[in-house]
């Protein structure tokens, strides 16, 4: 029960490695992770925590997570959950406030549900065989990835 759960949902990888990060960031600082696709999660039991990740897809959060958050909503009332979403093609706030718009649109379907912390970073993006955009931020990533840990510490009353 001393275990953070990391799971993330992706079509081609980039929120994978997002949610390796987040787990990097949160095993430093000395907790536990296990890191897991979102659709082959079977129990959230054991978890002290989770963490969520879903990449944006034309409007729409990943139904792996979204799926994720509707089986284990009775379980996640009483945990400390964090969730993060990757998509807009660039960092500017504005894309960014879309972005996060469509992230609550999917937590406003399971409103019993209160994440302590949320964000949503930039996205990858394939232009071709020759040409991707990675608007991820790498920096603001990590950062969120702390203040995942500091949340967690705060619930914990370490």
């Amino acid at each position: 029960m001393d275990t953070v759960l990391v799971a993330y949902a992706t079509k081609r990888g980039s929120t994978r490695e997002v949610a390796a990060e987040v787990a990097r960031v949160i095993r430093q600082s000395g907790v536990e992770v296990e890191i897991s696709p979102a659709r082959e999660v079977k129990s959230v039991d054991r978890y002290r925590a989770v963490v969520l990740g879903g990449a944006l897809y034309m409007g729409r959060w990943h139904k792996d997570a979204r799926k994720l958050l509707k089986r284990y909503r009775s379980e996640l009332v009483s945990l400390p959950l964090a969730v993060f979403a990757m998509g807009p093609k660039s960092t500017d706030p504005e894309a960014l406030e879309g972005a996060g718009a469509e992230l609550a649109r999917a937590l406003d379907a399971v409103p019993e549900i209160h994440p302590f912390s949320t964000a949503v970073f930039g996205g990858v993006f394939s232009l071709g065989k020759k040409h991707t955009i990675d608007a991820r931020d790498w920096k603001a990533i990590e950062s969120w990835a702390y203040e995942v840990v500091r949340g967690l510490s705060a619930r914990s009353g370490a």
